[in-house]
């Protein structure tokens, strides 16, 4: 669709300033009343106007470009609201991946970040979408990311993932990710046997995206 990544900023250019309910109205979609069901729902809204074609897969949103799409929630006090998902947590066969061909380093090499302006308090419709910008890690920035990411990888190669909380990691930290508590994934255990454990996922701490944007936008 995009010849360039240039085309892709332009894109991502026309819809700033629209809030996310004329954004939805251009493409028929109906808005949630709520987001604690629907926590996707704001970016696939984006995905779909920019014609990201990853869909759930694997991969860059815009695989074509080497580009992926992350959508920043910000309050009114151009605050991070939240961490940022990255991707799910392999949770064996470790020892096959390295930093090189993780996914976490894949989605992370080239990121067009679009922030959504407006506080939880606010309603959906009227949170607006903010100024695009691309990103891709600094040397210094990658290191980070980089060791966090094989910090928390050595973790749970030991069978110590039920340890992992969201303190470690000075940029990226490991969750769990599921609808639901239900929602069980095999793991290695403490003593090497294969356990049920939730499934866990990537997550940029909002301190790091605030720097991010802070840096960006010379806040």
């Amino acid at each position: 669709m995009y010849r360039n990544i240039p085309e892709l900023l332009n894109a991502a250019e026309q819809i700033a300033g629209l809030t996310l309910g004329e954004l939805a109205h251009q493409h028929h979609i109906a808005i949630p009343g709520s987001l604690r069901r629907e926590k996707g729902w704001i970016g696939q809204l984006l995905e779909l106007a920019l014609g990201a074609t990853a869909g759930s897969k694997p991969q860059q949103d815009f695989p074509e470009l080497g580009v992926e799409l992350k959508t920043l929630p910000l309050a009114n006090n151009d605050l991070p609201l939240e961490s940022t998902f990255v991707c799910s947590a392999p949770l064996l066969n470790q020892q096959t991946i390295t930093w090189n061909t993780s996914n976490v380093h894949h989605k992370l090499s080239t990121v067009l970040w679009i922030p959504i302006i407006g506080d939880r308090t606010q309603n959906i419709a009227s949170r607006v979408i903010g100024t695009p910008w691309l990103w891709q890690p600094s040397a210094a920035q990658e290191q980070i990311l980089r060791q966090d990411w094989e910090d928390i990888m050595e973790l749970i190669a030991l069978g110590k993932v039920e340890s992992v909380s969201a303190r470690h990691g000075e940029a990226l930290q490991l969750r769990p990710k599921a609808a639901n508590g239900q929602s069980l994934t095999p793991a290695i255990g403490i003593d090497g046997t294969i356990i049920q454990t939730r499934p866990r996922g990537f997550y940029l701490r909002s301190s790091f995206t605030r720097k991010l944007l802070q840096a960006q936008f010379q806040l």
